[in-house]
């Protein structure tokens, strides 16, 4: 997996914007300013968090843990400071809006990138069956053709193909089952009071930066 490197983040680094402070929980309440307005600080500091974004995918459990660890360390240390908790707080964001976007990014080039090997891949067997095709109406006993920088081989095999599966006799069929819990009816009959062993009524909230 790529890494997220201090000069990656200079687009984001460039429009990042110190929030007001109004609380722990601070939210910027003003326009975001011109990208060209961040400060100096605000880059190193964005750049800093960047890095430990980078050990947060490291081979080792223990350097991912001593990466969040040190975010941890660098959030709580402001405590006592609602405008640098603020800053550090919105340079975060900024990585975080910054992988997000370039994730969202890669994974619209992999379906892309798919696509086109879908498509490479059919136009080869289609190439392929016209091939064989040609060679063996030429030659029908056949089994191998060989060419200057290629041979062709053959080998014989048995499928059964079912042209039609609903005419089938039941003792040819064979009868799948599967099961999943049924999470809505679960919930309805927890939220009764109902006590249901091996599930429970999980309360969560849900973040979303803007």
């Amino acid at each position: 997996m790529s890494r997220t490197t201090p000069a990656a983040l200079a687009p984001i680094v460039a429009m990042a914007v110190v929030a007001p402070a109004a609380g722990p929980a601070v939210q910027a309440s003003q326009p975001t300013p011109s990208l060209w307005h961040l400060g100096i600080e605000a880059q190193e500091l964005t750049a800093r968090i960047a890095r430990l974004a980078d050990q947060l995918e490291a081979d080792e459990p223990e350097q991912q843990q001593a990466a969040i660890a040190s975010l941890e360390e660098a959030l709580l240390s402001e405590e006592g400071n609602r405008d640098a908790l603020a800053r550090k707080a919105d340079a975060t964001c900024w990585v975080i809006d910054h992988l997000r976007a370039q994730g969202h990014y890669r994974q619209q080039q992999a379906k892309r990138l798919v696509e086109l090997g879908k498509c490479d891949q059919r136009r080869a067997d289609a190439l392929e069956n016209t091939l064989v095709f040609v060679l063996t109406r030429l030659q029908p006993a056949a089994t191998r053709f060989s060419f200057p920088h290629h041979e062709l081989t053959s080998r014989r095999s048995e499928a059964v193909e079912i042209s039609a599966e609903e005419e089938l006799a039941p003792e040819w069929l064979r009868i799948t089952t599967a099961t999943a819990p049924d999470k809505g009816a679960i919930k309805a009959a927890l939220k009764a009071g109902q006590q249901i062993q091996g599930a429970q009524l999980v309360a969560r909230r849900s973040w979303s930066i803007h």
